[in-house]
């Protein structure tokens, strides 16, 4: 079973492979597929463990980050020119555009 840290992971999954190629070589079934398959194998799941490990280094580096910060208190920014509770201020009047030309 692969247990531990990302190293210890991927030298268990190494480990195993390296035993299958042992043991079909002693049996005189060791070729070229079995080497491709092997190599996929451990590539695959040297994929994987990596992947897990960036995401459980991000998430605990997150989760750290968070609980030390201490927490801001909240203030509202009003946005310039914008009137109460965002409405737009107000400003000078714009008459309504007339019609455009008529094209008949």
């Amino acid at each position: 079973m692969v247990t531990g840290g990302a190293r210890e992971q991927l030298a268990d999954v190494t480990a195993a492979a390296v035993a299958v190629a042992v043991e079909s070589a002693r049996t005189g079934k060791y070729n070229v597929e079995t080497a491709r398959t092997l190599a996929a194998v451990v590539g695959e799941m040297g994929a994987r463990i990596v992947g897990d490990a960036e995401l459980r280094g991000f998430s605990t580096g997150w989760q750290e980050a968070m609980a030390t910060r201490a927490p801001a208190p909240a203030r509202a920014l009003r946005a310039a020119g914008a009137g109460p509770r965002g409405a737009a201020a107000p400003g000078p009047r714009r008459a309504a555009p007339g019609p455009g030309p008529v094209h008949l």
